[in-house]
Order: structure tokens, then C-alpha cells, then sequence
């Protein structure tokens, strides 16, 4: 009777722990070498017995308070009935109550110091909860000289490994303030899941609402379906900086069901979010998408394989480069229970739907074998912030970042340290594009005002990421000023690797791309139909997200005599030598010449005035003949190619200024066919 009764008890303890204190096979461990050599329950009273089983079903089904009823009159039957003690903490440990859960593991202790050597390991994990971390590691090194299980052993050694550096955090904390974002935000139920736009002014979260107004009564716990449901909701920042108040955002991207764990593309067109059960779902959860219209979100749509799977896949991130969506997933060939992965977009489908390719897993830095969620990968694409229970940390569920280096690694994860991880569970961070304020949702004593709510916090400058500018504005027609949805290119010009993909939205010809700070981009704006738009940003270190560019474009339609500025055609100084730079935008002109098979064009040099007039002439048509000859050593027919040089003619602004003779230094294309 005794071993159906403990493996019942370990079998919900394993459910309980498995995620936290790292367990594997307790079962051997505990009805192997460390079992209790008693078949039989330590109580004689029959009564005490009944009132023990009774308890092992209601723990097996959650019904915590009935549990502790029936095991306080057990042990009032018989106060040295062992095994009501162990699963009386068990219960305790369950509601959070670590204190009450060490008083009864320690009277075990005291009633029988061999007879449940695992209670020595319950001890450090309430300890470790109740941040006596001296203590904690004290029961960890008497479990330690006490197990002979190897297994077991080592995992002791994961957990003195957490309680040295959960000791040590606390003692250097971070100077951090939370700051409740107030009534505008939250409200009475549960808030939490921000996602944010990468100029800061839209907010977007998720709430726990009541189905019905009238409920106010019943727990969030276990009542889930029944009795409240997920949905979304927004906030704008006002000109003043402050938080407009809450709105539910529309159908169909609210609907009955559960939506939630969302994240915004950078200019917030974008929507991925988490929902479960539905009647299109491949599995327990999945991510569906929705984009931004002129009448409200787009209805939602499963991204389908290879994202989802008949497995858990929740908690996306969307990366600011317009191409890599970071999720969370316990999918087959990971490294423990759910991992984070990642998958790029291959394309559109012609609903606007993007669609991707192979799913990766971020590897063993990143991953343990335990609990890996919420990834978040900032604005710069190198730093990712996420929640790990297999690292050293505070508690359960940690916060962590981790960057990418220029091979494509990840670094060694970094805890966010003390008092941004707690002994609780922390999940869900995001950070601003600036890199300097974090937003999360937490449930604080005395600061709450009602369950979770969101708050935000000035990160401390050793865990943030590289700062990130942007640019934004909108698309227009240049003849009838039609707002645009054209295509968005950011590319490095040294390592001309794309930085961002992006599309303006078609209704309001809005589009906002990130520029990550310390390097040169040259952007590119095409449209079918249309002439490209090219320009170049150095965004050195005075670069900073409080002076955003922003910029109308203004593009116009391939017609006889139109023409552009190619921005991105560099030269070396006071030769017709181009720069390796100019690659990319010349490549662009063969892409457009390939797409308008019937259009001829002509490349036009110009010059400033330094100089004179005939070597500035013979100077510009020089340079005009390079980017010919480039465009014909690509594939393009000489006979829909010409060029010329201008010199110093037609000047675009005033030669008296460096800036000014900059720009009258350029190559334009101009449409003659």
C-alpha cells in the first residue's frame, strides 16, 4: 500500500518541480537506493489512513484546501504519521507557502532523520524561495553526503551553483525602480504580454478579461475557460508623453477565444500572436498573423508549417528586419522542455501572408535542458532577451540575454540580476529601441492594481542592447500624391549584407525602418511601375532615437523624362574610380533594367564648381561611363544605354557650402524610352 500511495505523491511532485529543481528519474531515486525500506504506512490508526488517502486524491486533482483539511486531521489522529507530514508540505509548496512547507520537512527530520533523505532536498528549494540562501545550501550539502545517486548529485550541484548566485545578486542589487504604467494601462484584471513599436508611441498588451461584467469573484486558477478570457488591447503615447487610455483592439482580431504572448513588427503593421484550440490550430498552440488595414486588423491567419506543429508553439518575437520570427516551442529535437527557435521569411503569399522557411534552434547556450520562453529580440537584431529555468538565477523562471556575434553564435547568457529577477516567476520583457527602458508585467504587493500589471524601468547600461534609431515617414505618388505600399531595403554598405526588409502599408503609405547606430546604410524604396528612391544614412554615435529621421518619398512613375538621383553611386575623391560601396545601388539599376525590359535610360554625371569648367565636364562624363560600363559588363544591351556629362551645369543646391557641393556632386538616371 505504501508504494502506490508515495509514487502517487512523487508523481505529482515530479508534475509540480520537474520544470524548477531540474529532476530527472526521481522515482529511482527515491524507490531505489534512498527508498523508505517500510512497505507499509507509519500510521496504525486506520482512521488516519482514510483520511490520507482521500488526501492523495484531492492533491492529485488540485484541490488543494481540501487536501490540507483532510491531512490536519490525519495527523490529529496520529501526530507522528510521517507520510501525511511529506505530502502536507508537498500541498504547502504548491500554494507558494515555503515557510509552512520547511516547518513540516523539518519535524520529519526530526521524527526520523533517514527516513525520507529527499526531504533534505525540499529543504534547500524552500530555503532557496525564501531567500535564506545559507540555509538553502546547508540542506543541499546534507542531501549531497546522504544521496548515492549520481544523477541526483549533480543536480544538487545546479542548485548550490543558483544559491551562490542568487546570494551574490542580492547582495549587489541593480538599481532599478518599476514604475506602474497606472489606470490608463491596467486595470483590476490581470494585464501583462506589452509589445511595443520601435518609435515608442504604441503600446500593445494583453488582458484576462471577465466573459461575463458580472463575475468578480472567481480565481484566475483552474477557471480559465470558464470564467474569463484573453484579449488585446492599445495605447498611444499623447504629445506630452503620457499613455492614452486602453482600447479593445477590434474583431476579428479579438474574438471568444484566447489571444495572447503578441509582438508588433517595429512599425506595428505587423501582428504575431498566440492562440489555442482553434478549429485551423495543427496543435495545442499556435501563431497566427494579422496585418494592419484602413478598416482594422486583417482576420487572422495560421502561419502554418514549418512553424507550428502538432506541438506547443506560443510567445513569438518579431525581429526589426522585417524577416526572422524567435518563438518559443516544445516540439521534438529540442534540448529539454520548450526551447527557443527561429524560422525566416522565404516570401509572401498573395494575401500579404508571409510564409517560412526551415525552423532552427538556437543551440545549447541558449537552451538547456529545462525551461526556455518569451524570447524577445530587440530592434538592433543582436541582443535577445528571455526566460530561462535551467540557468543560474533567482528563482524559477529568470530573465536572460544573449547576443549575437558576427559568426552567427550566441554569447554566454547574462541574468538580469536582482531585483529584475526575483524568487517569482519573470517572463515577457521587452525593450525600447533606444535600449534604455524595459517594460514587463508583474504582480507587486501594495503597487498592483489588481493581479499583474505592466510596468516600466530605466535598464542599467551592463544589460542593454546597441542603441537603434529609425526612419520614418510615408509613401506618395509624386503626380497625384496617392499614398504608396512600396518595398523597403536596408543594407550595410562595407558588408552590403541586408539589414532590413519592410513594406509601407498600402492604406496610409506609412513605413518605419530600423537604423542600428555605429554604421553606414544605404536604403532603397522600389514600386512596380515605379522609379526607385535611394538614400544613404551614416549613423555614427551621435546618431539617437530622439532624433529620428523622418522623411515623405516621393516616388515617380517610369515616363519618358523622369529621372532620379542615384544617392547611393559613390566615388573616390576627384576621380571616376567607383567605390565597392556603389555596388549595391548599381545592382539595383540592373534588377530595374531586368524587371523593364523595354525601358532605355541615360546615366547623367555631375559636378560642384571646384575646378574648371572643361575638367569638370570631361571629370563627370568619366564617371557616367563607369556606371555604363558596369551596367553593360552586368548584361544590359549597350543599345538601351547611354551617358553624358554635364560638369558643373544644373547645380541642386548652392555651391558655397560643403553640404551643397555634396550634392551637386551626383549621377541621375533619367528615363529616355
Amino acid at each position: 500500500m505504501y508504494a502506490i500511495f508515495i509514487i502517487q505523491i512523487l508523481f505529482k511532485v515530479i508534475q509540480i518541480r520537474s520544470s524548477f529543481i531540474l529532476i530527472l528519474g526521481v522515482f529511482c531515486l527515491l524507490l531505489g537506493s534512498e527508498n523508505l525500506s517500510a512497505q507499509k504506512l507509519t500510521t496504525k490508526s486506520k482512521k488516519a489512513e482514510a483520511l490520507y488517502k482521500k488526501a492523495t486524491s484531492f492533491y492529485a486533482n488540485n484541490q488543494f484546501e481540501l487536501a490540507k483539511e483532510s491531512l490536519y486531521q490525519a495527523i490529529k489522529k496520529d501526530d507522528a504519521f510521517i507520510e501525511a507530514y511529506i505530502l502536507l508540505s508537498e500541498v504547502f509548496f504548491e500554494q507558494e507557502e515555503y515557510a509552512k512547507e520547511a516547518e513540516l520537512l523539518e519535524q520529519v527530520i526530526a521524527m526520523d532523520s533517514t527516513f525520507f533523505i529527499y526531504s533534505y532536498y525540499s529543504l534547500g528549494v524552500a530555503n532557496f524561495h525564501l531567500s535564506k540562501y545559507d540555509k538553502a545550501a546547508d540542506w543541499f550539502y546534507k542531501y549531497y553526503s546522504k544521496s548515492n545517486n549520481p544523477k541526483s548529485k549533480q543536480r544538487v550541484e545546479e542548485w548550490i551553483e543558483r544559491v551562490k548566485f542568487a546570494k551574490d545578486a542580492k547582495e549587489k542589487p541593480k538599481h532599478v525602480r518599476p514604475v506602474n504604467l497606472g489606470t490608463n494601462i491596467n486595470s483590476k484584471y490581470n494585464d501583462y504580454w506589452p509589445s511595443i513599436t520601435a518609435d515608442e508611441n504604441i503600446l500593445v498588451f494583453t488582458v484576462m478579461v471577465a466573459r461575463d461584467s458580472a463575475i468578480t469573484d472567481k480565481p484566475y486558477a483552474n477557471a480559465i475557460a470558464n470564467y474569463y478570457h484573453e484579449d488585446f488591447y492599445r495605447s498611444v503615447k499623447d504629445e506630452s508623453g503620457e499613455w492614452s487610455t486602453r482600447e479593445k483592439l477590434s474583431p476579428p482580431i479579438n474574438s471568444d477565444h484566447n489571444e495572447g504572448a503578441q509582438a508588433l513588427s517595429a512599425d506595428g503593421n505587423w501582428m504575431f500572436f498566440t492562440a489555442c484550440g482553434r478549429k485551423d490550430g495543427k496543435g495545442s498552440c499556435d501563431i497566427y498573423f494579422s496585418r494592419r488595414t484602413n478598416h482594422g486588423w486583417s482576420d487572422p491567419v495560421n502561419i502554418g508549417a514549418p512553424v507550428n506543429t502538432p506541438y506547443w508553439e506560443s510567445q513569438p518575437s518579431f525581429s526589426s528586419d522585417g524577416r526572422t520570427l524567435y518563438f518559443a516551442s516544445n516540439r521534438a529535437g529540442g534540448k529539454g522542455g520548450r526551447d527557443i527557435w527561429r524560422s525566416r521569411i522565404i516570401g509572401l503569399k498573395p494575401d500579404g501572408t508571409p510564409f517560412f522557411g526551415k525552423v532552427e534552434n538556437l543551440g545549447n547556450l541558449v537552451n538547456t535542458h529545462n525551461e526556455e520562453k518569451s524570447p524577445f529580440i530587440h530592434p538592433d537584431n543582436i541582443t535577445l532577451y528571455y526566460a530561462s529555468s535551467g540557468l543560474p538565477g533567482m528563482g524559477q523562471m529568470d530573465l536572460y540575454l544573449t547576443k549575437i556575434n558576427e559568426n552567427g553564435s550566441f554569447s554566454k547568457p547574462v541574468n538580469l540580476g536582482y531585483p529584475i529577477n526575483t524568487s517569482a516567476d519573470e517572463v515577457g520583457l521587452v525593450v525600447t529601441a533606444s535600449g534604455k527602458k524595459a517594460y514587463f508585467s508583474s504582480e507587486r504587493e501594495g503597487d498592483s492594481f489588481g493581479g499583474k500589471d505592466i510596468y516600466s524601468f530605466e535598464l542599467p547600461p551592463d544589460i542593454q542592447p546597441n542603441p537603434v534609431s529609425y526612419v520614418k515617414g510615408r509613401v506618395f505618388d509624386i503626380r497625384t500624391r496617392e499614398r504608396l505600399s512600396a518595398t523597403f531595403e536596408l543594407k550595410d554598405l562595407e558588408t552590403r549584407k541586408m539589414v532590413v526588409e519592410a513594406l509601407s502599408t498600402d492604406f496610409s503609405g506609412e513605413f518605419l525602418v530600423c537604423l542600428p547606430i555605429g554604421g553606414s546604410y544605404a536604403l532603397n524604396v522600389s514600386k512596380p511601375g515605379y522609379l526607385f528612391y535611394s538614400d544613404h544614412f551614416n549613423m555614427d554615435s551621435t546618431a539617437s532615437h530622439l532624433n529620428p529621421r523622418v522623411i515623405d518619398i516621393y516616388l515617380k512613375p517610369i515616363k519618358v523624362g523622369e529621372q532620379v538621383v542615384l544617392k547611393n553611386v559613390f566615388f573616390e575623391t576627384d576621380s571616376y574610380q567607383l567605390m565597392s560601396q556603389s555596388e549595391l545601388e548599381l545592382n539595383k539599376i540592373v534588377d530595374f533594367m531586368k524587371l523593364n525590359d523595354k525601358v532605355k535610360i541615360q546615366l547623367i554625371g555631375y559636378t560642384d564648381n571646384v575646378g574648371t569648367a572643361d575638367y569638370n565636364l570631361n571629370l563627370s562624363n568619366k564617371r557616367a561611363h563607369q556606371v555604363y560600363q558596369y551596367l553593360v559588363t552586368a548584361g544590359i544591351k549597350e543599345a538601351r544605354l547611354s551617358y553624358k556629362g554635364e560638369g558643373m551645369n544644373n547645380p541642386v543646391e548652392s555651391n558655397d557650402t560643403e553640404e551643397g557641393r555634396s550634392k551637386n556632386r551626383r549621377t541621375e538616371m533619367k528615363i529616355v524610352e
